[in-house]
């Protein structure tokens, strides 16, 4: 797997859109290796003839695909010198009917700001490579089972796009893999705007499927950071990870049904997301997750959910029944987070294998009404350093694994509680043996780590809770 690093700089807001082409004679050559054309005759034409390096630009227009599509077979740029094919202004050139894009055996490969109105999925098939999908606005056919987008290559980029407005069951973006078990690689996706998913069916419209439950023991390395999702109400996960070894960090989630769920599969980080009203929060099954620097407030289900399951390991050779089932949750470690406001802090389940091994550390949760932690059977949990507080109950955290004391926190304009001079936590976590070299906002923690996600700082935050200026075809 490829090492994650914490990443710092402040979050941009839009950028000017791109200035459209124009004044150019359809499929002439506008400068070395930038071919404008007017037509899906001409930009077929011109995607057969393209090498490394070349630029083709479609004028703005709607434009009905035939239903074989604009085909890209065969078709090699290199990482250096990809083979861009781009509408001419952001959102400008719609592509309708049947089939966008349609790729096979092909390696670098950027597609750039189209309004992609298709009827069916556009996919990045296993023999493709490298594809960048990136500025377009996706609003496919409103159809129950239609994905919009699926991605099998490996190292395949998907960023500053806009998923937005459907009513029907199905997923935005999936992420899957060649054959039965195996996962793409490296899949990163980031800076996209996920919103109005209002489908009301009980499963299946999820915003990010990241896997399946026959491939959650593969590893997919995916980074999955600096997304917005808002009112994606289409299923209780909006990011749904069904595969090991990946990485959700630094996402937006505000007034949503769907939350962050590790439903299948083993080691994925859980890093600095804001989760902001809505309902659902965290929960995880499976092994050795790390929920860390989290931010969850106001959500009216569940905050984290620590999973049992009716399996204790998913393993080879499961029958189809068992692996789709939950598998308990083991060796996670829960970490400076900060939960305030809500229905029910940090829960558990009550199926037949319990969670174990767990460590719960240095967490505030806050809460003024229900139990602030409450879970059933339990087998070898670390409950250390936390801190409790609001009129909520206690529940069924040990005595000695928190304090309950004011964490003195302030409720900022970005609706993020931070600490204030003074509190409790500062300089107060106790998991010693856990890395966390900087905070929910970007700020180095040190080696006295303050409790929670926040480090007591008076410097303006590096990150902050995304909004709209943040993602999308224009984001910076």
């Amino acid at each position: 797997m490829r090492r994650r690093t914490f990443l710092k700089g402040t979050l941009m807001g839009s950028a000017a859109a791109a200035v459209p082409l124009s004044g150019l004679a359809q499929g002439t050559a506008a400068a070395a290796g930038t071919v404008n054309v007017g037509s899906i005759a001409a930009l077929q034409g011109a995607i057969d003839a393209a090498g490394p390096g070349d630029r083709i630009v479609l004028a703005d227009g709607a434009y009905t695909v035939p239903s074989a599509g604009i085909r890209i077979t065969g078709k090699h740029g290199t990482t250096d010198a990809p083979i861009t094919i781009v509408s001419a202004g952001r959102g400008g050139a719609v592509l309708n009917g049947s089939a966008g894009f349609v790729l096979s055996a092909s390696s670098n490969i950027t597609l750039s700001g189209f309004a992609f109105r298709q009827t069916t999925t556009l996919a990045v098939p296993a023999d493709c490579s490298r594809i960048r999908l990136t500025r377009n606005d996706f609003k496919l056919a409103d159809s129950a089972g239609l994905d919009w987008v699926t991605v099998r290559g490996d190292d395949v980029k998907v960023d500053r796009n806009y998923f937005h407005h459907r009513t029907s069951q199905g997923i935005f973006l999936v992420i899957d893999g060649p054959g039965t078990t195996a996962m793409a690689q490296r899949t990163h996706v980031f800076r996209n705007y996920f919103a109005d998913h209002s489908y009301t069916g009980a499963n299946g419209g999820e915003a990010i499927r990241l896997g399946v439950s026959h491939r959650a023991l593969s590893v997919a390395d995916a980074l999955v950071e600096y997304n917005l999702f808002e009112r994606c109400d289409g299923d209780p996960e909006a990011i749904s990870v069904k595969s090991s070894g990946n990485t959700i960090r630094y996402n937006t989630l505000r007034d949503s049904k769907g939350g962050i769920v590790l439903r299948h599969g083993n080691v994925t980080t859980v890093a600095g997301n804001h989760i902001l009203g809505g309902e659902n929060g965290v929960r995880l099954y499976g092994n050795d997750h790390l929920v860390v620097n989290n931010h969850i407030a106001g959500t009216t289900s569940r905050g984290i959910v620590i999973g049992s399951g009716t399996t204790r390991d998913h393993h080879e050779g499961e029958t189809t029944e068992e692996r789709r089932g939950n598998d308990a949750c083991d060796r996670a470690v829960i970490a400076h987070n900060t939960l305030v406001g809500n229905a029910a802090t940090l829960s558990g389940e009550s199926r037949t294998h319990e969670p174990r091994d767990v460590v719960v550390a240095d967490n505030i949760l806050v809460a003024s009404g229900g139990t602030l932690v409450n879970l059933g059977t339990t087998s070898g949990f670390t409950w250390q350093g936390n801190i409790l507080w609001g009129t909520a109950a206690n529940g069924t955290i040990p005595a000695g694994g928190f304090r309950r004391v004011d964490p003195l926190l302030r409720k900022d304009a970005d609706g993020i509680s931070r600490l204030t001079a003074g509190s409790p936590a500062v300089d107060a976590a106790t998991l010693t043996s856990l890395s966390v070299p900087e905070d929910a906002d970007g700020h180095a923690r040190g080696t006295a780590r303050d409790v929670g996600a926040d480090e007591y700082s008076t410097l303006a935050p590096v990150r902050r809770p995304l909004t709209t200026t943040d993602v999308g075809p224009n984001a910076a």
